[in-house]
């Protein structure tokens, strides 16, 4: 089998992915198998994550609610059932943390 010789545009390629996996600890941030390994994982894994972040703001904000609606005799189920308005759990949520007086005058509303 013939040698292939890595030329120019095979160390550009081999720094550009050490470039992206600078602050890896160990053999990843200095040898390019372990960087490349390493960098097709991470990559998968923010994927992954991004899709997960999703999930769990989705419950952070049914909590809230949650919390919020128990103090004036319901639960979050019936709330969401019986609200009509436009507004989304993140923006529930919101009302719920920061601006309760307005929460309050929306409950009494439903």
């Amino acid at each position: 089998m013939t040698r292939v010789a890595g030329g120019w545009r095979l160390r550009h390629r081999h720094k550009k992915k050490l470039k992206l996996t600078k602050g890896y600890r160990g053999a990843p941030s200095i040898l390019y198998r372990p960087a490349n390994q390493q960098l097709i994982k991470a990559l998968q894994n923010g994927f992954v994550s991004r899709r997960l972040r999703k999930r769990d703001f989705r419950k952070i904000w049914i909590a809230r609610i949650n919390g919020q609606v128990r103090q004036y005799g319901l639960n979050y189920h019936k709330f969401i059932d019986s609200q009509n308005t436009v507004l989304n759990r993140k923006i529930w949520a919101q009302l719920a943390l920061y601006d309760s007086e307005a929460f309050i005058q929306k409950i009494q509303k439903i």
